[in-house]
């Protein structure tokens, strides 16, 4: 059975797939789903970050409102961004499977390609001591994203 993050990640993400930008508020959120609103700061700030694709803004008080942005990646030049912007020189593990599983939702590479890039993203995989892994993970995935791009 899913957890409670789980069905408020499922919840904004059903209502993403009609639209491109979602606002809700953050009080009828914490209502609907009869947590506090800290619950659904969490959810936010896990699920919904640049690396797996998403723009959250947020306005507190007053009515305040989240709004959700789907950064879709639908040219070479949104994945050439994705490769000098968001990645960077140095990239954790939980960003760079973060980025995969972006990539993968969107259709850009498969499952197969997914699982190798997985694994290969993997601390016990890199073997090497911070922060010198992260910087060897940040160009193994910008070498592996720009030989997607020739294809």
């Amino acid at each position: 059975m899913a957890n409670l993050a789980d069905k408020i990640e499922r919840y904004l993400k059903e209502h993403l797939r009609r639209t491109e930008i979602l606002e809700v508020q953050r009080a009828m959120l914490a209502a609907l789903f009869d947590c506090a609103p800290s619950q659904i700061n969490y959810v936010l700030t896990t699920r919904f970050t640049p690396e797996r694709g998403y723009l959250v803004e947020s306005r507190r008080g007053g009515g305040g409102y989240i709004r959700i942005i789907r950064l879709n990646i639908e040219s070479p030049e949104d994945l050439r961004d994705l490769i000098q912007r968001q990645i960077g020189d140095s990239l954790s593990q939980n960003e760079a499977l973060d980025i995969v599983e972006r990539l993968r939702e969107e259709g850009i590479i498969d499952e197969r390609e997914a699982a190798m890039m997985e694994v290969a993203m993997r601390r016990e995989v890199l073997g090497l001591e911070l922060p010198v892994r992260d910087t060897v993970r940040a160009n193994l995935l910008k070498a592996m994203l720009t030989a997607i791009l020739r294809f």
